[in-house]
Parts: C-alpha cells; structure tokens; sequence
C-alpha cells in the first residue's frame, strides 16, 4: 500500500486529493497538513469529509517522514524546499504547485516575480513537467513531478494532435478559455466574491496570465518550433470546470472528418481524452468529478480555421486527478487506479 501524505490539505486541490485518494485501493492517506487549520480534523473544516476521514492536520515534516509521495498543493515559491526535503527522507513530490513546472528559470522569475533558490532539484534526471498524455515516458522513475496547471492541460490536450501533425500556424493560435471560481483558490477575493461573481462573466489577467509560459512552452514541445498564443482566461459563476476555446490557421484545406481521424488516432489508447463524435460539443457538464478531457472539433470553411473544445473539470484532470495519475504511473499501477468517478448526468 503507498502511504500518501498532502500538504496544504485544506485549499481545494488538497480537499480534492482527500476525496480521491480516500477510495483508491492501492494507497492510503497517512498524513496531512494545512498552515492555517494545524490541529483541527480536517472534517471540521470540510464537514462533508465527517466519517470518512476525521484526520487530524499536522506540519508539512510529520508528512514527508510518513510518506512515500507526497501531494504538495501550494502557491509558488515553497515547494522547492518541501523537494530538498522529500529527497533527503527518499520520498516522491508531486507538485500542484508552479515551482517543477517551467523548464526556464527567467520564465519563472518574469511570471511568477520569484527564483529558483535550489538549483539541484531541477535537475532533468530527478524532475520532469508531468502531463502524462504527452509526457508519459518522461515521468517514470522521476523523483519530482510537476503537476501540469489547470488551463495548460485543456489547451495542450486540446492542441497536441494538430501540432504534432504539423498541420496549423503555429504562430497564429488564440485560446479563449473559462474557469469555474475553484480556479482562484479558496482565498475570497473581490472578483470571487458571491455578489460579483453570481449572475456575471468576464475576461481577467487580459494583460498576461501566469500561465502562458506554460502553454507555450508544452505546445513549442509537441511542435518543434516556437509557439506563441494569445491566451485570454474568463471566470465563470459556477463552481468547478474549464472550457477551452481554441482557435488555429489551418495551413491547407482540411475537413472535419480528417481532423477528428487524427485525433482518435492519437488519443486511441488514452484512457481519460475522449474525441467527440462529428456535431457534439464538448460541454464542462459532462466531465464534472472525473479525470477526463472532452474534445469536440470543428472547422470554419471560410476562414479555414480550426475550432477545438476542449472540456475538463479544472479541481481534477486539472489538478488532483492528474496528480494521482502521475503517482500511478511512477508506481507501476494502472492509470486509472482511483479515477474511476462516473460524471453526474446533470
């Protein structure tokens, strides 16, 4: 049995986490920490969790010495020092967080206005960039993982087959996409506050957002040359769910029918992508609670344009879910282990 611990247990993500790994056979929870709520019962902060887990939440040290893998969900800038520490008991960290995730360090320093302090837990032969769909063989045997951001998998998912095929501009690619409010945290901030958010939607970080250098640097990956996009994110008044919006230059005159043959070609052997039939449209309705990513394709005739969709809930093929499918993959286990969760019908 892996013995699974959680740093910042009590954030969204970290709820999350609980509510998977709590019905996954092959692992169990041994501890869990939270800044802000040490020494309460995780169940007295989510009171959903009464009976199934009333754990009590410790330090982020009492996690590491009891784990295996360790889930660190928290903001940029604290997860090297959990890496050092991971490395010096032997444990694995998968991190939720921004730290593993940019393969240059003035990216990091330009978007997130912090430093890689610990340069040897950047190593390539200990940490990878971690979405298993494109980075599958990559991840195994790694020490430290990147967990992929919530946008960038939507967009990549949504993006790999017609960039590895060669087949758009890849200079010409703008992405329009929408976030439920568990996107921002469990911190409330004006623009997440109930009055402002309920019955509203509007675009944010319309000057840049955080993660562009991610999408770019994982679809500049998948192309093989140098991708920039315009990447415009919106919040949604509802709870959980990220639509993806792609739009790219076709570079010949494709149809439909040869677009998603490529995608079911690609993702033929992917549990958790699924490519919608020709005419459906991906909705975030239908991958609520599961790890999967709904892709519907179209094309604009007169502007010869490809339109991809792409559907994810953003707390699990997002985040969570895709964590404890890395933590699959590096123990050997099948990669749906834990991620069984059938979406709700409504």
């Amino acid at each position: 049995m892996i013995k699974a611990g959680i740093i910042g247990a009590t954030g969204y993500a970290g709820e999350e986490l609980v509510r998977i790994l709590l019905r996954h056979p092959e692992a169990e929870i041994v501890a869990i920490s939270s800044v802000s709520y040490e020494g309460k019962k995780i169940s007295e902060v989510y009171p959903a969790l009464r009976g199934y887990i009333d754990m009590e939440l410790g330090d982020e040290d009492s996690v590491i010495e009891k784990s295996d893998v360790v889930f660190a969900s928290l903001p940029a800038g604290i997860s090297e020092k959990i890496a050092v520490k991971c490395m010096a008991k032997g444990a694995i960290l998968i991190d939720l967080g921004a730290d593993f995730r940019l393969y240059n360090e003035k990216d990091y320093n330009d978007w997130y206005k912090l430093e890689y302090t610990e340069k040897s837990v950047h190593s390539q032969e200990i940490s990878t960039y971690a979405l298993p769909e494109i980075y599958r063989e990559k991840i195994v045997g790694k020490k430290i993982l990147g967990n992929p951001g919530c946008y960038p998998t939507s967009v990549a998912l949504g993006l790999y087959p017609l960039l590895k095929a060669g087949l758009v501009d890849a200079k010409r690619i703008i992405i329009d996409s929408k976030s439920g409010t568990t996107g921002a945290g469990r911190g409330l901030s004006q623009t997440t506050h109930f009055p402002d958010c309920n019955e509203g939607f509007g675009a944010y970080k319309t000057d840049g957002h955080r993660h562009i250098p991610e999408i770019e640097q994982t679809l500049s990956d998948i192309s093989g040359e140098e991708v920039r996009v315009t990447f415009i994110p919106h919040l949604l008044p509802v709870n959980r769910g990220i639509l993806s919006t792609i739009y790219a230059d076709l570079k010949g005159e494709t149809s439909v029918s040869e677009i998603r043959a490529l995608y079911e070609k690609a993702y033929e052997n992917e549990r958790f992508v699924r490519v919608l039939p020709e005419g459906a449209v991906a909705n975030i309705k239908n991958i609520k609670y599961s790890n999967n990513c709904d892709i519907s394709i179209h094309v604009d005739k007169r502007t010869n344009r490809a339109v991809i969709i792409s559907a994810i809930d953003n707390m699990v093929k997002g985040a969570a879910g895709q964590a404890v499918q890395n933590m699959n993959i590096l123990f050997g286990l099948d990669e749906a282990c834990g991620l069984d969760a059938v979406p709700p019908a409504f």
